[in-house]
């Protein structure tokens, strides 16, 4: 399934109005009245009801056209506003891309142009990537991806709302990428279903970022929390199929007129509360809700931390059906797996008689024999068991498993030990994916924290960084014997090592970041797993577990990682 560009006309079908948020209004969109086809992969050319005025482009431009004689312009998906975006083919790497097209002297040309290049920087790929932004021979394109295998939430939602667990991890992973952007001092501005991208994975991927606000012309006051009220109403979407406001958009129903913002669970039955909940404390930024006292999120930060405190949504066991071979078959006494006779019904046959018993002389030497066989078994296991008592009452009772006893007899069977909280280490302010530390000792293998594609590897020191890593707080000092790591990619190899730290935040020197811990143990691992054994008899509370080399694995849709060195930590278990 082929993506739509980033410069979708994204009214509602209708033609109607589209209210941006809450704080812009219920606002006109920009080219209303415009159309707009529905579908995957491709994208209606608009016009507007002036006439040619929208719909003809000054700059020229055809199928076949070459920009900087590399992107070559396939199809126009969208001509609006003195811009038209295509789909294109970069002939140098052989792969579909998207390219949004305006003349150098627009007014809207240098903000694009400042736009996408900041957008560029940021290089999460959470968000659809641009990956050129030029001015040349009086035009500026932006260049960006082009994802053949997402859809747009707008098609989704066409479908009907989401499961509770699809809705959950469209707000988590949003409002987890946008709190990242806003951090960066970007905004997107105009974050609606037709900007939310779902894969083929499950993944969401946002497109837009910062670019299509520049296109249209788009500033906001308060940007984080003009943000917060769209990932708001994406939320309030997916759970009810309606938008949260008076007027139809994006193919979907508005509110009824008069009755103002109600929450999704009194729009539609069945709506987890908790998410329920949460889409009103993203919407309603004026004060609490009026169904619990919780504090309004008026930032994609405060959004995606009141997510995580959430209990974790799960998704639906698949329902069992038995195949028709199971179904049919037939347990009757003397017929098993028989079908029944045509026109009526198999009589159930008579039982067989047992064999009769032995009569000859050798049949009663026989039965004889294995009656004095049994007699001695038994006898000889009656002694062997009174031998038994007989030295306990000696010798005392035995230790049990797992009990230490003076170590001459008997093991030690490892516990595993509780881990109360996990942060990431960066010791050169860059973190990997700082959210996701949590993630490594939830009892969940499918999900986990992943570090950054790098192109250089599968060593981290000199050229990149000395390490990337998680520290462990286990509650109290334990005795560590030691360590399971989970990893998702396998390769070359992994190098892991353990170290003791004293506190989950210790202070130390960006050059040599683990002078000052005290080694543990390290290994390293080409498989799934990273089984470290602590070298001699150590107690730790906080326990580092440090990367310093990773394997090269290709493109990973579930964490949104490119191709390069790379690793991801599933689930981490500590015994002592």
């Amino acid at each position: 399934m082929a993506e739509r560009s980033t410069a979708a006309v994204d009214v509602a079908d209708s033609g109607g109005e589209e209210p941006l948020t809450a704080e812009a209004g219920k606002a006109t969109a920009d080219g209303a009245g415009t159309k707009e086809k529905a579908g995957k992969g491709t994208e209606a050319a608009v016009t507007d009801d002036a006439g040619a005025s929208a719909g003809t482009s000054p700059l020229e431009l055809h199928s076949g056209h070459k920009l900087a004689r590399r992107y070559r312009l396939e199809e126009c998906v969208t001509r609006l506003d003195g811009f038209s975006s295509w789909r294109a083919v970069d002939e140098k790497l052989r792969r579909a891309v998207g390219v949004h097209v305006l003349p150098a002297d627009h007014p809207r040309a240098r903000p694009v142009l400042a736009a996408a290049r900041s957008a560029a920087l940021l290089g999460d790929p959470r968000f659809v990537q641009v990956l050129d932004a030029v001015e040349e021979n009086d035009l500026v394109y932006v260049v960006h991806e082009w994802l053949p295998d997402a859809t747009e939430l707008t098609a989704v939602l066409a479908a009907g709302p989401l499961e509770p667990h699809d809705a959950y991890q469209l707000v988590s992973q949003v409002s987890q990428a946008m709190a990242a952007a806003h951090r960066e001092g970007l905004a997107h501005l105009r974050l609606n279903p037709g900007s939310v991208l779902r894969t083929e994975s499950g993944q969401y991927r946002i497109r837009g970022l910062a670019v299509m606000a520049a296109l249209r012309g788009i500033s906001a006051e308060h940007p984080q929390r003009t943000d917060t009220e769209a990932i708001g109403a994406l939320l309030y979407a997916a759970l009810t199929q309606r938008w949260p406001y008076e007027t139809d958009a994006y193919g979907l129903s508005g509110l009824p007129k008069g009755v103002g913002l109600i929450a999704p669970d009194q729009v539609r039955a069945g709506v987890h509360r908790g998410l329920s909940e949460l889409a009103m404390r993203a919407l309603v930024n004026d004060g609490a809700t009026a169904s619990r006292q919780d504090q309004p999120c008026t930032t994609p930060e405060e959004l995606a931390k009141a997510v995580a405190a959430m209990p974790r949504i799960r998704p639906p066991e698949p329902a069992f059906t038995p195949s028709p071979a199971y179904q049919r078959t037939t347990y009757q006494q003397g017929l098993y797996g028989q079908s029944s006779a045509r026109g009526g019904t198999a009589p159930a046959a008579a039982p067989v008689p047992p064999p009769p018993p032995l009569q000859s002389r050798t049949g009663k030497a026989l039965k004889w024999t294995v009656s004095a066989l049994l007699i001695a078994a038994l006898g000889l296991g009656s002694w062997q068991l009174a031998d038994t008592l007989l030295k306990d009452e000696k010798t005392g009772p035995s230790k049990s498993t797992g009990e230490k006893d003076d170590g001459k007899a008997g093991k030690v069977v490892s516990k595993p030990l509780k881990i109360e909280d996990a942060v990431e280490f960066y010791p050169d302010g860059i973190d990997q994916h700082k959210d996701e530390a949590p993630r490594t000792h939830d009892g969940d293998p499918s999900t986990f924290w992943h570090t950054s594609s790098f192109n250089d590897g599968p060593e981290l020191a000199p050229s990149i960084k000395k390490g990337v890593g998680l520290i462990y707080d286990l509650g109290s000092e334990q005795k560590l014997g030691g360590a399971s790591i989970g990893l998702r990619f396998k390769g070359s190899f992994t190098a892991v090592s353990l170290y003791k730290t004293d506190s989950l935040t210790p202070s130390v020197s960006a050059s040599d970041p683990v002078a000052g811990f005290k080694k543990l143990g390290s290994v390293k691992s080409t498989g799934a797993s990273a089984d470290i054994k602590v070298n001699g008899e150590a107690k730790a509370r906080y326990v580092l577990v440090w990367i310093t080399a990773m394997p090269y694995s290709p493109h990973d849709a579930a964490s949104y990682s490119n191709a390069g060195y790379k690793q991801a930590i599933t689930e981490v278990k500590f015994t002592g």
